[in-house]
């Protein structure tokens, strides 16, 4: 079964390019036609990628590996973060700092600070031997450390691949992970370098549904690789953590086998839909097309939020 329709990617407006005259000639192989001014990409290149992406995040995660989620863009930072904490995987949606992956034996010691500021109690001034004044200082820098390293709060290691939206906004992000090794999944826009990414998604970077439903697909992919890990299918795995424990087992107390009942009715009537507007041997120009005509309202919200997510971020 399909991890994703041609029909949710086109509702969600992963189609849409950046303008034709902001673009990357390298993703030229990625796009299937222009419209208004603006780049349509290639949505049965965007699916085969999508499952192959999908495989490699469900491997990794099965054989003990994690994956840190990495969008720092308004548009992904709510999304991201509601996805990740999902599945109990790191993520980074504030402020990439400098050698947060390079230099992560400096970044664990401002962890193990942030651990050490939770511990204190700020109301608590009589016990605490410290100043009204001392105790506000460490409640801001407290605060600080929360807002820019919360999120990798329980990252032990440097990750095993990472997610990226973005990847000319995620720039440093992309060269640390080179620098380790590190493979990289993300999302391409028209104007990103298909280069410098190992497992590439082209598709919408700037929407927000477009975002949410391409990462809710990777924290899927992370979720099945930890139900794998659970079932013993990698004798060398490594030992569950405490989260991946109480996550699988509030999976299994929700009663698995009439949620994935319902799960594969309702995907399977989505894919009955999509075949039912999509006729067969029709090109996926003609599918665009007809999915637009069928759901005007929201390609007409989509469309125009690229162009002003354009304007919004001028060329170098």
């Amino acid at each position: 079964m399909a991890v994703v329709t041609t029909r949710q990617l086109l509702e969600s407006g992963v189609h849409f390019g950046h303008q034709t005259r902001r673009w990357n000639p390298k993703m030229k192989r990625f796009i299937l036609t222009d419209r208004n001014g603006i780049y349509i990409i290639d949505l049965q290149q965007s699916l085969t990628h999508i499952d192959r992406a999908y495989e490699f995040v469900k491997q990794t995660v099965a054989h003990g590996g994690s994956i840190l989620f990495v969008g720092t863009k308004k548009q992904a930072q709510e999304p991201l973060a509601e996805q990740a904490a999902r599945v109990g995987m790191p993520y980074v949606n504030q402020r990439w700092l400098g050698g947060m992956l390079t230099n992560f034996q400096t970044v664990s010691k401002r962890l193990q600070r942030l651990k050490e500021l939770e511990q204190i109690d700020f109301d608590d001034v009589a016990s605490s031997g410290r100043t009204k004044k001392e105790l506000l200082m460490m409640r801001r820098e407290k605060e600080k450390l929360e807002r820019t390293l919360g999120g990798i709060r329980d990252m032990a290691r440097t990750p095993s691949a990472i997610w990226v939206v973005d990847t000319n906004k995620e720039h440093l992000a992309v060269d640390e992970a080179h620098k380790l090794g590190i493979p990289v999944v993300a999302i391409l826009d028209t104007n990103c370098d298909p280069d410098v990414v190992d497992y590439r998604i082209p598709g919408n970077d700037d929407a927000i549904r477009s975002v949410t439903l391409l990462t809710r697909v990777i924290a899927d992919a992370v979720a099945d690789g930890l139900r794998t890990r659970a079932g013993g299918g990698d004798s060398a795995a490594e030992p569950m953590a405490a989260w991946e424990a109480e996550l699988l087992a509030g999976e299994t107390q929700t009663g698995a086998g009439a949620g994935d009942n319902a799960a594969g009715a309702a995907a399977a009537q989505g894919e009955a839909d999509a075949a039912a507007q999509v006729p067969a041997g029709a090109t996926p120009a003609a599918a665009i097309d007809q999915a637009e005509g069928e759901a005007s309202e929201p390609a007409a919200e989509a469309a125009p939020a690229q162009p002003a997510a354009d304007e919004a971020q001028p060329s170098a």
